[in-house]
């Protein structure tokens, strides 16, 4: 089982989500997850697994099958430097290979660049536990036409919609308590 993973951030804290599938090459998510945890520490360039792994591992707590690979948003080494999926594999036991695949460059990394679809902007592609020859063939071969892959996309709107949500949520309380105290 492979799991892929992305962040959304808001002031009051952090949603992760998971997409777990059996093949690159699957359009749709086997099993999703989501997960909202309050506190996120601030951005700090070069530091950005300080804000994301904590969300990960304490989304990986709901998985309970085994995973062979995980998936990141951002890059598992920066340069000479561990990058997310670097403390991620770390975090495993270095026991599951992790694929990062960054947006935008990162200066200093090491990043294979990917073009996907008809995009003129590449994928940045890392990785720990494989070689980044079969980690770049993975997210070429992922299904979905265009840059981002079908389901790092899903997965990048899972964690934006549980954000939505717990937003809505803590609006809808603000409004429920100032409607009981007048």
């Amino acid at each position: 089982m492979i799991a892929a993973f992305d962040v959304h951030y808001l002031e009051n804290g952090c949603a992760a989500a998971a997409v777990l599938f059996s093949d690159y090459t699957d359009a749709a998510p086997g099993e999703t997850y989501t997960r909202f945890l309050p506190g996120a520490t601030d951005y700090i360039p070069g530091e950005f697994y300080t804000r994301e792994l904590p969300c990960i591992l304490a989304l990986l707590t709901q998985i309970h099958k085994p995973l062979d690979e995980m998936v990141v948003d951002g890059y598992v080494t920066l340069g000479n430097r561990p990058g997310l999926g670097q403390h991620l594999f770390e975090a495993v036991n270095r026991a599951i290979p992790v694929i990062g695949v960054a947006k935008s460059r990162f200066t200093g990394a090491d990043g294979t660049e990917v073009l996907r679809g008809r995009s003129m902007r590449p994928l940045y592609i890392t990785c720990a536990g494989m070689d980044v020859g079969t980690a770049v063939h993975k997210i070429n071969i992922m299904h979905g036409a265009h840059r981002i892959p079908t389901l790092l996309k899903q997965v990048d709107l899972l964690a934006r919609e549980k954000a939505r949500d717990q937003l809505t949520q803590v609006t809808n309380s603000s409004n429920s308590a100032r409607s009981l105290s007048k």
